[in-house]
């Protein structure tokens, strides 16, 4: 069953607390929205499950169209809607990051720098020391608590947001938060550097393949992230608006970076709603580039931004991308991944 309660709460940072050696260490937000409505984010660092250690991505220069998708949000808690057509987060279908580029930390250790609570203190003291800066806090909204204060910063009442990580593929218990299009997550925006931060959690226990309905882990497949520079075919490029009146003739180019020939027959390329266009059946060489005509009826590549998957005969996620409205701009320029 999915979360209860997802969303995004857009607020200014005004404090944080970092949480020691306990047995769910969290580091934990003070934020406030323009009504002056108090929250606390309950940011997890550490593991229930083993291995205990957090994944983690940071981008220090997040660029993807759900930061167009957030515009007109109004400050505070927004409950976002299931499925694909809003701003909500999904690790595995939204194309946000590369999973591969994920690394792991311990919550809290000595020194500066060297633990995950560190990382997330970096960026979001520069977002506290900014009053420009906003917080967009994904996951699962708790309170408000009326009559009962805030555990960790006193306000009153207790009000927040907790589940700010990977909210599918899950194991053991906590299989019952499985869900589609609301994992968790924080981006901070920094208007005065015209410039997005993404900081991306997950569990080393977490499939990255899951039901498209239920966001449980698939039976009998590779849960476990692909290896850096183990992709055998990849999204290099596409055509998003070329030149004329429409209908369009979009495409999208794969590249065979294996040292063996791949056969695509039966692979599809897949837009974030869900719709396919066929891969071209055939073998594609080592090294070799295929260019795929998307044509009417399947997959559609918006100008407004917008993300590309490519699956392979079994429907299982190969590679998968994103562009923006900025990108897709210049028309007859195809868009290099």
């Amino acid at each position: 069953m999915p979360l209860k309660a997802y969303g995004v709460l857009i607020t200014r940072a005004v404090d944080t607390r970092r949480e020691g050696a306990t047995d769910t260490p969290h580091y934990q937000i003070h934020l406030t929205d323009d009504q002056g409505v108090h929250y606390r984010a309950a940011v997890n660092v550490l593991s229930q499950e083993r291995p205990s250690e957090l994944l983690y991505l940071v981008d220090e220069d997040f660029r993807h169209p759900v930061t167009a998708r957030l515009a007109g949000l109004a400050s505070g808690w927004n409950t976002l809607p299931p499925g694909p057509g809003g701003p909500n987060l999904d690790f595995v279908r939204g194309n946000l990051f590369d999973p591969a580029k994920m690394r792991t930390l311990p919550p809290d250790l000595p020194g500066d720098g060297n633990d995950l609570a560190d990382i997330l203190d970096h960026y979001v003291r520069r977002a506290v020391a900014d009053p420009e800066a906003r917080v967009y806090l994904f996951g699962e909204r708790f309170g408000p608590e009326p009559g009962v204060k805030d555990k960790v910063f006193g306000f009153l009442p207790g009000n927040g947001i907790h589940d700010i990580h990977m909210n599918q593929g899950n194991s053991g218990r906590f299989r019952t938060d499985d869900g589609v299009w609301q994992d968790g997550g924080v981006l901070i925006h920094f208007p005065g550097l015209d410039r997005w931060v993404g900081i991306f959690l997950a569990f080393q226990s977490q499939s990255w393949h899951t039901d498209d309905a239920t966001g449980h882990a698939l039976g009998d497949v590779d849960g476990n992230r692909p290896e850096p520079g183990t992709l055998p075919v990849r999204i290099v490029a596409a055509l998003v608006n070329p030149p004329g009146p429409s209908p369009e003739s979009e495409t999208v180019t794969l590249l065979n970076a294996s040292p063996d020939p791949v056969d695509l027959t039966g692979w599809r390329i897949g837009d974030r709603l869900g719709q396919k266009s066929p891969v071209p059946a055939g073998t594609l060489a080592a090294g070799a580039c295929l260019l795929v005509p998307l044509g009417e009826g399947g997959a559609q590549l918006g100008n407004h931004g917008g993300e590309i998957t490519l699956f392979d005969v079994k429907g299982l996620k190969v590679d998968g991308v994103s562009y923006t409205k900025e990108q897709a701009a210049r028309e007859g320029w195809s868009v290099v991944f």
